[in-house]
């Protein structure tokens, strides 16, 4: 029997574990360790999961500044790296750090990992975080939808909270949000599907989230998040990339491994991006992936009240996970300010508190935007208090979910919104009809 300590960030790491290492007795899980996600680094993956004839205890989650001391103090051969979104030298610098430690650094593959379903399965993945995934896949569900078959959209997970009553989620209703006392990032992923009356699953265990799945669906759409591939075996893999960060599709882990594995390539925001970043990507895509199929695509924004952005000071509040995990230095809410005349962009730093001024420190390239973040209520209460705090004519909202319903905002605010739009043929009608027609 090998010991074994995964690194991850809630999400990935417990599928590989549930997948591959849960009940196999030449593997000893000692220990996880948990990065990017506040809080998760102080608690278990809990028995009832784990599987209590082997871990009685469940399995203690420690933080990964802890790992080389973790793999002598544990006696640790083999350390599996499962978590998403990261270039190379990242990743390569943590293999390091876990070798000179004297453990095997080692990523577990598709084959190893994926879950066969007994329907049809769509993917909508990216190569990176905040390229457009969640209105590629709000797009495909609504043209399955219209092909007359009941979807069910099964989401990258997010189990923050108590796991062992996240194992299997299913959510019907904006009720469903607060009953299961959802953070902001997870609102912002279900609660657009939600209102497209998408029957959205997620959680623990995705063995047990696809079979439940399956018996109210025709299609399963598997939702991506972060850059990560999917968990269940897909039939049409669809894959987002983003020309403002031309290049990253074949120097990010795991987005690469989407971009040459997909069946269909999404060039998104094409109407907004340089031209010499859209041919970099199309050279790349010649060269890493012939066969995909490629669509080009925009992605427009549309606000509600456009007339409070003219010729005002806006605060910018865009997409949490999108600026720090993504990097993105622009997104919807700054569009928007630009389209709609704003006046001036106001910075929020001086005026952030709590954990959001942790997370500029975290993250200090975000720059002059407020990343939405909402992992927990702290930090939902420091959004909020910050916000209110900006003197500013009015809040721009550029995250998925309206704001105002789940903070108290003192000032004016808009919200936008933005949608997938094809450019051209083909689109992903065509391509899914291809694929899918009765």
């Amino acid at each position: 029997m090998r010991n074994v300590l995964i690194m991850g960030a809630a999400g990935r790491d417990f599928h590989n574990f549930n997948t591959f290492m849960r009940g196999n007795r030449e593997i000893n899980v000692v220990a996880f360790t948990a990065t990017q996600i506040p809080g998760i680094d102080d608690k278990k993956y809990p028995k009832e999961l784990a599987g209590e004839d082997q871990y009685p205890d469940g399995i203690k989650i420690f933080p990964e500044s802890e790992i080389e001391n973790l793999i002598e103090e544990l006696d640790v051969q083999d350390v599996y790296f499962s978590y998403s979104d990261l270039p190379y030298n990242y990743v390569m610098s943590k293999a390091a750090s876990v070798n000179k430690a004297g453990a095997n650094f080692i990523m577990l593959g598709p084959n190893d990992t994926m879950i066969k379903s007994n329907k049809p399965v769509v993917s909508v993945c990216a190569v990176r975080t905040g390229c457009g995934k969640s209105q590629t896949s709000r797009k495909v569900a609504k043209i399955l939808q219209e092909m007359g078959y009941k979807v069910a959209a099964i989401r990258h997970p997010m189990p923050y909270g108590d796991l062992v009553k996240q194992k299997v989620q299913r959510y019907a209703s904006l009720e469903d949000l607060k009953k299961n006392e959802c953070t902001i990032e997870e609102m912002e992923e279900y609660e657009p599907h939600i209102v497209n009356d998408i029957i959205v699953y997620a959680g623990v265990d995705y063995e047990a989230i696809l079979r439940k799945a399956e018996k109210e669906a025709d299609i399963i759409l598997w939702d991506g998040g972060n850059n990560d591939f999917p968990f269940i075996r897909s039939d049409l893999e669809i894959v987002v990339v983003d020309p403002f960060r031309a290049g990253h599709e074949i120097s990010y882990y795991p987005g690469e491994v989407n971009f040459r594995r997909a069946d269909v390539i999404v060039i998104n925001k094409i109407d907004t991006a340089d031209l010499e970043n859209i041919l970099k990507i199309r050279e790349n895509i010649r060269k890493y992936n012939p066969e995909a199929v490629v669509i080009d695509a925009a992605s427009p924004v549309f606000v509600d009240k456009p007339d409070e952005i003219r010729g005002k000071r806006v605060l910018v509040v865009e997409d949490g996970p999108t600026l720090t995990h993504g990097g993105m230095k622009v997104g919807a809410g700054v569009m928007a300010a630009f389209k709609y005349g704003a006046k001036e962009l106001v910075d929020p730093r001086s005026c952030t508190t709590g954990e959001i001024a942790e997370t500029f420190q975290k993250y200090p390239k975000i720059g002059m935007l407020l990343p939405a973040m909402g992992y927990d209520k702290q930090q939902i209460k420091d959004l909020e208090e910050t916000i209110n705090k900006v003197d500013c004519d009015t809040v721009i909202i550029g995250t998925p979910i309206n704001l105002n319903r789940i903070i108290n905002i003192n000032k004016p605010a808009v919200r936008v919104t933005y949608e997938l739009d094809e450019i051209g043929d083909p689109t992903l009608e065509e391509v899914l009809n291809k694929k899918f027609a009765k």
